[in-house]
């Protein structure tokens, strides 16, 4: 079943609680659709910082904060996001 815009849910990476918030089903195909290149192809840097606009909500994440979590947390804070967007 699709999420509704505005659902929320709480993932902990590595002792830090992140909510996550469904932008909507329409709104989720378009974040993707904007992710892909001309061929379709999805664009790893794109979608991330589509997730980081308009599914993390708190604590906002950024290209700026990523360092400061992590390569390992963010991989799996994007898998998270990804996840939920999916639903």
């Amino acid at each position: 079943m699709a999420r509704k815009s505005g659902t929320t849910e709480t993932v902990t990476v590595e002792g830090i609680d992140y909510t996550l918030q469904h932008p909507g089903v329409r709104a989720g195909v378009q974040l993707r659709d904007r992710s892909k290149d001309m061929n379709g192809n999805m664009i790893e840097e794109k979608l991330y910082t589509e997730l980081m606009k308009h599914v993390i909500v708190e604590p906002k994440v950024n290209w700026e904060t990523v360092e400061e979590i992590g390569n390992t947390a963010f991989s799996e804070l994007m898998k998270e996001a990804s996840t939920f967007l999916m639903g």
